[in-house]
């Protein structure tokens, strides 16, 4: 599991997720327990958070910059998870977005959004309750560099001196 390092953020998810909160849980029956791992949270959160308008991609740039060499590989896939980490108990989940916000969107009313859609899929889905969902906008996109990506590359300028 990727989590931010050093983080107070991260030292109060893990004691909110240790915390048992209500008595009882979809997960648990008399006829045996389930568990839901930790991967599965973050694809459907991924997924979730995907929905959302405003949002442009997930991850560093660094890890944006290795998922579109993975997608260019034949039979590679982009990570639904990337950009998300997540920490799940018995009965709670937290999760930890990084993500890449649109130019003009409005950031604390897409981390609303966001946050909505994601509680509203991870406990539908799974019986988990979310705690907690931080979202951490770490670049803004800006139109102009999809224009970019899609036209040639320049003319070569003719040689000044010959």
């Amino acid at each position: 599991m990727s989590t931010p390092t050093g983080t107070a953020a991260s030292t109060a998810t893990s004691a909110k997720v240790a915390t048992t909160g209500t008595a009882g849980s979809a997960l648990d029956s008399p006829q045996g327990k389930t568990t839901i791992a930790d991967g599965v949270v973050a694809k459907i959160a991924g997924l979730a958070a995907r929905e959302v308008s405003g949002v442009y991609g997930f991850g560093s740039s660094a890890a944006r910059a290795f998922g579109a060499i993975t997608e260019r590989i034949p039979g590679g896939r982009s990570s639904s998870s990337q950009g998300v980490a997540v920490e799940v108990g018995e009965r709670q989940a937290a999760i930890d977005l990084t993500i890449v916000v649109e130019y003009g969107v409005g950031i604390a009313e897409l981390a609303r959004a966001i946050r909505r859609n994601v509680i509203t899929a991870v406990e539908q889905m799974t019986g988990l309750e979310v705690v907690e969902v931080n979202v951490n906008v770490v670049d803004l996109h800006l139109p102009s560099e999809d224009d970019r990506d899609d036209e040639p590359a320049p003319a070569p300028t003719p040689a000044r001196v010959r």
